[in-house]
C-alpha cells in the first residue's frame, strides 16, 4: 500500500467526521430551540381530553340516552363484537361476556381475568359509569387492558348503552 492510499482512507475518515458534525450543526441551527437544557419539544395534549370529574359534572344522563336507539345501538355494538359476547349465557372472548353488565359491579365476571385497574376499581356499571367508559376507556379507568379507542360521537354511546341495557335478564328503566 502506496501513501497516496494512505491518504484516500484518512481523507474519506475526515470527510465521513466532518459531514457528520455539520449536519448535527446545520440542524441545531435549522431547529433552534429556546430552551438548552431541553432534550425534546413540548407536544400539547388536545383539548378534548376527557377526565372523570369533567365528563360527570358536565353530564345530564337523562338527555343523553334520550338521543339514543336500541337499534342503533345493535349497529354500532358491532365494532365491541370482535372482544365481547352479548349473548345470554354467552363466554367471554378477548374481552368479558356483556350479557347484564349494566348495574353489575366492574370487574365481576369470576371467569374472566381482568387487569388490575379494573379487578380494584370498585364500582359498578352505572350509566354514567359506562358513558365515561364508552368515551375512551383508558383515561376513564387508566391502567385497564381494554385497547378500544372509544366512541366520541353522543348519538352512538347513548345508543350502545340502551343496547347494552336492552340485552339484560332485567332491563333497568331509563333515567
Amino acid at each position: 500500500m502506496n501513501s497516496f492510499e494512505i491518504n484516500k482512507i484518512i481523507a474519506a475518515i475526515l470527510v465521513t467526521i466532518l459531514v457528520v458534525f455539520g449536519i448535527g450543526k446545520i440542524s441545531d441551527t435549522i431547529f433552534d430551540k429556546d430552551d438548552k437544557d431541553i432534550v425534546a419539544y413540548k407536544v400539547e395534549a388536545p383539548e378534548g381530553e376527557v377526565t372523570q370529574a369533567s365528563a360527570e359534572s358536565s353530564l345530564d344522563i337523562s338527555a343523553l340516552l334520550a338521543m339514543g336507539e336500541v337499534a342503533h345501538g345493535e349497529k354500532v355494538y358491532k365494532k365491541c363484537k370482535a372482544c365481547h359476547s352479548i349473548k345470554q349465557g354467552g363466554k367471554n372472548n378477548i374481552g368479558p361476556k356483556l350479557w347484564n353488565v349494566l348495574f353489575r359491579p366492574v370487574g365481576s365476571i369470576t371467569d374472566y381475568k381482568y387487569s388490575k385497574a379494573l379487578s380494584s376499581y370498585g364500582k359498578e356499571w352505572s350509566w354514567e359509569e359506562m358513558n365515561g367508559f364508552l368515551i375512551k376507556p383508558s383515561a376513564w379507568i387508566k391502567g385497564n387492558k381494554m385497547g378500544f379507542a372509544g366512541l366520541k360521537n353522543e348519538k352512538d354511546r347513548a345508543s350502545v348503552i340502551l343496547y347494552l341495557n336492552q340485552n339484560s335478564d332485567n332491563p333497568k328503566p331509563l333515567p
